[in-house]
């Protein structure tokens, strides 16, 4: 079979859902509690109009997956926003702030510690109004997957009890509320970054109170999530907030906007990618339907290597000449592969989601896989195409005038002819490049195998890009789109985060990936500095042996003015000379081209500083480690993972930097 023939086709396409968020008051708030009918009736519509939104919604990638919401579930917003989703058949999500019990337990209010410490051990309480609240609770778990951060539980139900214990004691009950509240802004962080838009019931009086509904909305505004603000007072005049801004003039006139138009089209770009920037020229740019004309490749072709065979040969290889032929790995073999150790790690967390792991398998490591070879190979093609094209161009003007010093004038057509060939084999490779849009392609399908390639560590922990951080291409977003949903289809796992499962995962995936890539780019930054320095001394080699050519044939030529003797050795040499003074310019002007496209030393830059920025998380990853689990809160580990997301994405917005406009052309 041939390298280049298509061997299995493209991983199914993820689902494409929209994902929601709701914050708002609990029932003891006034205004809320004045207007608590009126809220549920604009909660309604809103959810009506976004269903009516979605259900219009042509498939891009086969039928919708339903709409999810993320609730923490407390009574009041949560709970009839909760409702609302079930009676709809969506899928509900509970990012809790607490692990289950104590979550039940805090949020039934109970007025005594026997009935706070009935609820945590599964019971029930005595007191009629604690118990209806916490029946409501564990029925919306039991409909939900619950995503709980019990990491804190122990220390906070002992404030918890304690505050209960002396009612009185103000010091207790700050100390309890202000570790629940950072809790719940924990938790809030987590709804936000999983969710297109948040839904937000407020009665806009203040945004200090740490995991509040005003803090909540001003957290989701500086991420960059859009914001439907109902007002607990007026919940008819509900309006889009979009910036942090305009937390600022709320108290101005709403803007003249068609509401429900804004928000069916805040629900159409969540399920939509981002039109392509059309082009200057050629054919309009397929966005995410070019998925459907890529074809997984079961190796490299050799034609396409001359790009990789560069870095062999200048990259202080041990074996320069060997075979680079690789074997790119199948999406269905991924799981017994490269992703073992991955997919083996998940399932032993303490206490981990049974299914999580299919999931990853099914939703992220099969795509990377089938992402990766495509890229893989269009890197081969676009940018060995451009080596070549250097190459080629080099040899074309030599082989014009190689007759000089190897054959007569007669014979000059035989090397036209091959001059010809050679340009032709060069308009060729840039025609061919830039109708199957090799760079294009490139950009786009490396993206996807990036986002995919370290985001099983992210989703263990619960940890996402909110919509508004992530990266925009120059010319298209559809691997963003494409990337976030097939990571939205595996979601939140169904697990309480212990310390036990913090320290796992942070040892056991979160260091492994960052010192494996931090390795990766110091070895790539070593490498290809060498490259860049072994181009630039070839390229000034061949230029001074150009210009020792050319002394050389001056210095005889001033010599048969004064020497006769000197003209015999001249004239059979002329035609010699004239070659040489071509073809080592001309090389060296190749070699330089291959240096300068190749940007080699920038490449190696920025693998230097992701590879310093890496070291330093693992050196905060060490420092953490060291202190036991006992030292570790989510908190401290969800920063780490975010952190070790940025410097990917920083990565890769360098990497477009570098070579984003450098596009398949003639090599002039």
């Amino acid at each position: 079979m041939s390298v280049d023939a298509p061997t299995i086709p493209a991983p199914p396409a993820p689902r494409v859902r929209l994902a929601l968020a709701i914050t708002g008051h609990r029932e003891d708030n006034a205004a809320f509690a004045a207007n608590r009918a009126r809220i549920a009736v604009a909660l309604g519509e809103i959810f009506d109009a976004i269903a009516t939104t979605t259900a219009a919604e042509p498939p891009l990638l086969g039928p919708l997956a339903p709409t999810r919401l993320h609730a923490m579930l407390a009574d009041g917003a949560d709970q009839i926003a909760a409702n609302a989703a079930l009676t709809r058949g969506w899928e509900l999500v509970a990012p809790l702030p607490f692990g289950r019990a104590l979550n039940v337990a805090i949020n039934a209010l109970p007025a005594n510690q026997k009935d706070a410490r009935a609820l945590l051990g599964g019971g029930e309480a005595k007191d009629a109004p604690t118990q209806t609240r916490a029946r409501a609770i564990r029925e919306l778990e039991n409909k939900s997957r619950c995503f709980e951060l019990a990491d804190r539980d122990e220390a906070i139900a002992s404030h918890f009890l304690a505050k209960l214990a002396a009612p009185a004691d103000m010091a207790l009950a700050r100390a309890f509320e202000a570790e629940c509240s950072e809790r719940v802004a924990l938790a809030a962080r987590v709804m936000i970054e999983q969710s297109d838009l948040l839904i937000a019931i407020w009665d806009s009086v203040s945004q200090a109170y740490v995991g509040g509904t005003g803090h909540t909305i001003a957290l989701a505004l500086e991420l960059g999530a859009p914001v439907l603000w109902i007002d607990a007072s007026a919940p008819e005049a509900w309006r889009i907030l979009r910036t942090p801004e305009s937390l600022a003039v709320l108290g101005g006139a709403p803007a003249s906007e068609d509401r429900l138009a804004t928000l069916a089209a805040l629900v159409q770009s969540a399920l939509r990618p981002v039109e392509p920037r059309a082009p200057r020229h050629g054919k309009p740019h397929p966005g995410v339907a070019a998925l459907d004309s890529e074809q997984w490749r079961a190796r490299s072709n050799p034609l396409w290597h001359a790009y990789r065979r560069i870095e062999a040969l200048f990259g202080g290889e041990a074996k320069p000449w060997r075979g680079l032929r690789m074997n790119y790995e199948a999406p269905e073999a991924i799981a017994a592969g490269s992703g073992a150790a991955i997919l083996e790690v998940s399932r032993a967390l303490p206490g981990a989601d049974a299914d999580f792991a299919g999931r990853i398998e099914r939703e992220v490591l099969a795509r990377f896989a089938w992402a990766d070879a495509i890229s893989a190979h269009l890197s081969d093609t676009y940018r060995g195409g451009m080596v070549a094209n250097f190459v080629l161009s080099a040899l074309a003007i030599v082989s014009g005038i190689a007759y000089l010093p190897f054959a007569t004038a007669d014979d000059k057509g035989i090397f036209a002819a091959v001059e010809f060939a050679l340009l032709a084999g060069i308009l060729a490779i840039t025609w061919i490049g830039q109708k199957r849009r090799w760079h294009g392609r490139w950009f786009e399908t490396r993206r996807v195998a990036e986002y995919f390639r370290h985001s099983p560590l992210l989703l263990t922990l619960g940890v996402a890009r909110p919509p508004g951080r992530w990266p925009k291409g120059s010319e298209t977003s559809w691997p963003e789109w494409y990337a976030r949903h097939g990571l939205r289809g595996v979601g939140l796992p169904a697990i309480a985060v212990t310390r036990a499962y913090l320290h796992a995962a942070l040892q056991t995936l979160l260091d492994e990936h960052v010192t494996r890539q931090r390795d990766y780019h110091h070895a790539k930054a070593k490498r290809l500095t060498k490259v860049h320095h072994n181009l630039d001394r070839l390229s000034e080699l061949l230029f001074l042996l150009a210009v020792i050519s050319v002394a050389l044939f001056l210095a005889l030529t001033a010599g048969a003015l004064f020497w006769s003797e000197a003209k015999h050795l001249l004239y059979p040499a002329t035609k010699m000379f004239t070659f040489l003074g071509v073809l080592l310019p001309t090389f060296g002007a190749g070699i330089a081209g291959i240096r300068y496209f190749g940007d080699f030393e920038r490449f190696a830059a920025i693998s230097e500083i992701t590879a310093e920025k890496l070291a330093s998380v693992h050196a905060r990853i060490a420092l953490l480690l060291s202190g036991g689990a006992d030292a570790l809160d989510y908190d401290h580990v969800a920063d780490l993972a975010h952190a070790a997301d940025d410097i990917v994405v920083s990565e890769i917005e360098n990497w477009q930097a570098v070579f984003g406009g450098k596009h398949v052309t003639v090599p002039v």
